[in-house]
């Protein structure tokens, strides 16, 4: 090999180390750590590293919601969910996976921007063929997280917003709520917990599993690679998230 050839080989190695470097500081970006009965649970969160809030007080004294682009993201194919909530109330969405539908109630009078993002991704097809990367089973964490696009737990919309429905928040069995890297960097990825869950107030909490609980037990006795905290080994993918009346 000619020393020109190999110089350009050598460039290519370092900066290819370069790139799995940086990949794995944004994975460890994207982990929070969460101390509970069973010890340091590790749960992974959507969106980028940084804090950024997007709501300002005339924003929220108005009712509207503000989506910005999520640092290290381009901007996903659905684009952003328009400022008005187009909800109000319960809505009912219906998640068809390939392991069976998981019917939920959303709850717009209480995370109206929460809905209003899962809502607008959902009617733009954006969950479709998408895979829920991740269960946790045992001690203080009991879901099955979804709404990544790459199914490597890194993936979001392309944009991230603020938090809402924290104050006093539990995580029951039946609990929909938001993954995220941290205060105010809600994007796609969401968790739904089977089993009562230990987890501090930080995820916001926007709907209820109202059916197909047996669904996501039914996955979680299937185990995970690797045990306990991994892919379910019975793959689960979103074939369709329908929203009623719209």
């Amino acid at each position: 090999m000619a020393a020109k050839d190999r110089k350009k080989q050598l460039a290519r190695q370092r900066f290819e180390r370069q790139q799995e470097r940086r990949r794995a500081e944004r994975a460890r970006a994207r982990r929070i750590k969460i101390i509970g009965a069973a010890g340091a649970v590790a749960v992974v969160a959507a969106g980028g590293g940084g804090v950024a809030l997007y709501m300002n007080d005339s924003d929220a004294d108005e009712g509207r919601c503000s989506y910005t682009a999520a640092p290290g993201e381009s901007a996903g194919k659905a684009g952003r969910p328009p400022s008005d909530p187009a909800y109000g109330g319960m809505v009912q969405a219906t998640v068809k996976t390939s392991q069976g539908d998981v019917v939920m109630q959303l709850d717009a009078g209480k995370a109206p921007c929460t809905v209003n993002s899962f809502a607008h991704l959902a009617k733009k097809n954006f969950f479709d063929g998408t895979p829920c990367h991740r269960m946790t089973s045992g001690g203080a964490l009991n879901v099955l997280q979804c709404g990544d696009p790459q199914g490597t737990g890194m993936g979001g919309p392309g944009y991230q917003f603020p938090n809402e429905n924290t104050t006093g928040a539990t995580y029951r069995r039946g609990t929909l709520a938001m993954a995220n890297s941290g205060a105010d960097t809600n994007g796609s990825q969401f968790f739904m917990v089977y089993k009562d869950s230990e987890l501090p107030p930080n995820y916001s909490v926007f709907g209820t599993i109202t059916r197909g609980l047996d669904v996501l037990e039914k996955v979680a006795k299937g185990g995970t690679e690797p045990k306990g905290d991994g892919a379910p080994k019975k793959k689960v993918t979103i074939q369709d998230v329908t929203i009623a009346g719209k």
